[in-house]
């Protein structure tokens, strides 16, 4: 057998560019900004691109390759689109098979990775074509200005700024002040679409510039991200003082001036709870075009229904996120369960209901996962002529909140227990001023399970013991007539206030004290506390220890507090139990702190009741 030839090593034949060069880029773009969309339509542009490397002549127009394989009518009317927009800009006889002057040179770019930016010895951002030496880089990612990922980069490195700040934000908060510097709604979607600009928050997780950690959820900056927003945030100041000439600094590759389409709002899904459905068919040019192209000064209104100079028709953006007097109005929030039933009590619901509509009183009715009845104050936006839906404006919650108790449901409650955890819940949701409405039905008291005595301590002690105003009426008439002189006197009470919104992470459940004869005006907005009402939400080990110990007879709500503020955990308590020297002082351990307002001890019998439970090895007596 002859011995193998010597191996020839020597470089490729050169492959031959493409004589369609600015089809072939317009395509590659269109495959990148799909690409980091998250849409499968990417992979249809990837073979159109693969077919038209392998066609060997130019082309006229679009309509042409129509004859080459995986060219459709859909990408054919983006092309010739796109061909009218540049003889706009370069004129009519501008040549079409070469690349304009400072483009990349033409060749083969149907590989996956776009041409990039890298950066020169100054550290200014310049195009990477690609060519000689190693793999091509993947492109930067820059967000658009005032897109959602640009308002919250930008945010989070201003709150950092800040002497003193606590190197995070949460969600609630993060979506009010990046709101400012934003023309697309944080919480709202636009007509036609299902992103809203919170949906570019997975995007920059997804970069590495932003880290979510912890529940509650806590928004940072990475060192990447950090690195990103202090461009953008020099940028912005050269641009207060009219450098337009280094705008493109913090420009994306691809993106053209103002004429051409922009940078796309990578908004591939919402990062909570909403797993968006990836788009197979592929876009007509007319939604392209409404994706891609950038909102203008001269359109006079955002995204979101908002002038872009103002928020609301009083100027959010210039008011710093506050409701001045005149920029809102109050109004009663109705939980659904009001007014729906079962056969028994559904002709009361709708009595209260209609009662409501004869007083004249503007209610809404939604789903409240505490309490039956509250007070929103909400932002007066005007409609945006052209749009179908009116704009969606910021609410506030007052801090009153109403618990609604027929005396057949209150027996029932505190024969399940329902009634001591929905006073719990109550005193935990982050109102100050929680209510109890007490229908006194005599004809439904006369046959329940508990006598009446029974049924009046337990509201006394509502009352007295644990703090909450109680109000007694005779029937679902007189709830109506109260919610609706309630409603009028907060109207009154609020209407020359400026409203501020506070987190109730950085405060605790409970709020801060203040004097009752004025009203609060730092309020929770309605999302952040219907989300933080969520009774069967991820509980943290003080709030599981919380409910164990207030199934203790006895145990209340206030006493339960207390307990934890001395032990935040079951390993604390019996770390403390194992520290004590003797059986006895194991039994008092408790005994000594003090619970309520009137300060009191929890007493000895309670804590040799909670010694027990926790320390006892077998069955309880």
């Amino acid at each position: 057998m002859p011995a193998p030839g010597p191996v020839r090593l020597g470089r490729k034949r050169a492959l031959p560019s493409c004589p369609n060069p600015l089809f072939l880029k317009w395509l590659t773009e269109l495959r990148d900004e799909a690409k980091e969309r998250g849409l499968k339509i990417q992979h249809t542009y990837q073979k159109a691109i693969s077919s038209l490397n392998k066609y060997p002549l130019p082309l006229k127009n679009a309509k042409e390759a129509k004859i080459l394989q995986n060219f459709g009518d859909g990408i054919c009317k983006i092309l010739d689109e796109k061909l009218q927009r540049y003889y706009r800009e370069k004129g009519p006889n501008a040549p079409i098979h070469s690349l304009p002057e400072g483009a990349p040179p033409p060749g083969r770019l149907d590989n996956n990775l776009a041409p990039s930016r890298k950066k020169n010895a100054a550290g200014d951002q310049v195009k990477d074509g690609g060519g000689g030496g190693g793999g091509r880089k993947k492109r930067e990612y820059v967000p658009q200005k005032r897109s959602g990922g640009y308002a919250v980069l930008l945010t989070l490195y201003r709150q950092s700024q800040i002497p003193d700040n606590k190197g995070f934000m949460f969600k609630m908060e993060l979506q009010a002040e990046a709101q400012l510097l934003c023309d697309k709604s944080f919480t709202a979607p636009d007509l036609g679409s299902k992103y809203t600009a919170w949906s570019s928050v997975s995007t920059l997780i997804q970069k590495n510039l932003l880290l979510k950690t912890h529940n509650p959820t806590r928004y940072s900056l990475t060192d990447e991200g950090l690195a990103l927003a202090q461009r953008l945030e020099a940028a912005e100041q050269e641009g207060k003082g009219g450098a337009e000439g280094d705008r493109e600094e913090v420009r994306s590759e691809g993106e053209e001036e103002e004429s051409g389409p922009g940078v796309v709002d990578l908004t591939a899904s919402d990062e909570d709870e909403e797993e968006e459905k990836e788009i197979d068919r592929a876009p007509s040019a007319e939604r392209l075009e409404s994706v891609s192209q950038p909102r203008s000064d001269a359109e006079g209104t955002s995204s979101a229904g908002r002038p872009p100079s103002s928020q609301g028709t009083g100027g959010g953006k210039s008011t710093g996120g506050r409701l001045l007097p005149g920029e809102y109005e109050i109004t009663l929030c109705v939980d659904f369960i009001e007014t729906t039933g079962g056969s028994g009590s559904n002709h009361c619901k709708q009595e209260l209901v209609k009662e409501l509509q004869r007083n004249g009183v503007s209610f809404d009715v939604r789903k409240l996962n505490v309490g039956d009845f509250l007070w929103v104050a909400r932002e007066k936006l005007a409609p945006v002529p052209g749009q179908l839906r009116a704009p969606v404006g910021r609410e506030l919650v007052l801090d009153y909140i109403i618990e609604r108790k027929r005396m057949d449901d209150l027996c029932g409650s505190i024969i399940d227990g329902r009634f001591r955890e929905q006073k719990f819940r109550l005193k935990r949701c982050g109102l100050r001023r929680p209510i109890y409405l007490v229908e006194e039905c005599k004809k439904a008291a006369s046959h329940l399970s508990l006598p009446e005595t029974t049924l009046q301590q337990a509201i006394v002690n509502t009352q007295v013991v644990d703090g909450f105003f109680v109000k007694r009426v005779q029937d679902v008439r007189e709830s109506a007539a109260y919610l609706t002189v309630m409603t009028r006197y907060l109207t009154r009470l609020y209407q020359n206030r400026t409203l501020t919104c506070r987190s109730r992470e950085l405060e605790g459940d409970t709020g801060l004290g203040e004097d009752r004869g004025n009203p609060s005006c730092s309020l929770i907005s309605f999302a952040e506390f219907n989300h933080g009402a969520i009774k069967n939400k991820c509980q943290t080990v003080r709030e599981v220890f919380a409910r164990q110990l207030m199934q203790i007879s006895g145990l209340s709500g206030d006493k339960a507090a207390a307990i934890l503020e001395q032990y935040s955990s079951p390993h604390s308590l019996l770390t403390a139990y194992d520290q004590c020297s003797s059986e006895a002082a194991k039994e008092k351990l408790l005994s000594s702190i003090r619970y309520g307002k009137l300060q009191r001890n929890v007493g000895p019998a309670l804590s040799r009741t909670v010694y027990q439970l926790y320390c006892t090895r077998g069955e309880l007596s």
